[in-house]
């Protein structure tokens, strides 16, 4: 046990703390957020592919009811007859199109025989800085319109809706909090304009389906978490053959004469020049 008690001063306690955590949370946080960015950007990508040649459908399809949402559709087309609450409009600000700023518009629609959903008219670019532009409403007649299923996002807690130049805003298109904010019931999922539709302003491009690093760098996340325990032990090993050869050089020596500190450190690490 002897040759194992370098092991417990505070140094290499301190360094065993910090490999093991290190692993730790590539193994369960680094790795996983990767690969999950990566499984869902693939899941998106197959549904935007799967999109562009699958023809629209009835909106009542595929929600058919006002609690109804349709994650596995994103994406997917859809046809629907109704109107706008085109006085219960909000804007999604700090959005990017084209690498561009914009607001994105967003209205309630009311579907014949069907629930209320959110649609996203498309978006309109910000002057002089951030200030919101003149919008044109949205028709209050009866339309037809077709647009892409959109999963709802998530909004910041620590950002709530405000109102400014004479709009309200929000910093998400978080469908439950929208339906919160302007007493409507809204669906699950929210409906993205396509191009030339009734009420539509800029309409927002498709991503480019391009997988990103996502995957490498969860595969890199998983081979430093395998690579630091082995490092730790390389030097524990190294560490034990210093001391066997420190004990073998004194154990040769005249007992009178054992190893100074300096004669250990170039036995260990080689002699200064």
């Amino acid at each position: 046990m002897k040759r194992w008690a370098f092991l417990l001063r505070p140094s290499w306690l301190a360094l065993i703390v910090v490999v093991i955590a290190f692993a730790y949370l590539c193994f369960t946080v680094l790795a996983p957020w990767q690969l999950g960015k990566n499984t869902k950007t693939s899941r998106e990508n197959q549904q935007i592919s799967r999109s562009l040649s699958a023809a629209p459908v009835p909106l009542t399809s595929v929600l058919p009811q006002q609690d109804s949402s349709a994650p596995d559709e994103q994406w997917h087309r859809v046809t629907a007859t109704g109107h706008y609450l085109a006085d219960r409009q909000v804007l999604a600000r700090l959005r990017v199109v084209e690498g561009d700023a914009a607001f994105e518009v967003l209205v309630p629609f009311v579907v014949d025989g069907g629930p209320t959903v959110l649609v996203d008219r498309g978006y309109v670019k910000p002057e002089q800085g951030s200030r919101v532009p003149d919008i044109p409403p949205a028709p209050t007649e009866a339309v037809t319109i077709t647009a892409r299923l959109r999963d709802s996002e998530t909004a910041p807690q620590d950002k709530p809706p405000f109102r400014e130049d004479g709009a309200q805003q929000v910093y998400a298109i978080d469908t439950a909090q929208i339906s919160t904010l302007l007493d409507v019931p809204l669906t699950g999922s929210y409906l993205q304009l396509v191009e030339n539709q009734p009420g539509g302003l800029g309409a927002i491009p498709l991503p480019h389906l391009d997988a990103g690093p996502f995957l490498s760098y969860g595969i890199q996340w998983i081979a430093f978490g395998i690579i630091a325990p082995i490092g730790l032990g390389y030097f524990v090993f190294a560490e034990v053959k210093a001391r066997r050869r420190e004990k073998a050089a004194e154990q040769a020596r005249a007992p009178s004469a054992p190893l100074t500190t300096e004669e250990k450190l170039a036995d260990r690490y080689g002699k200064r020049r």
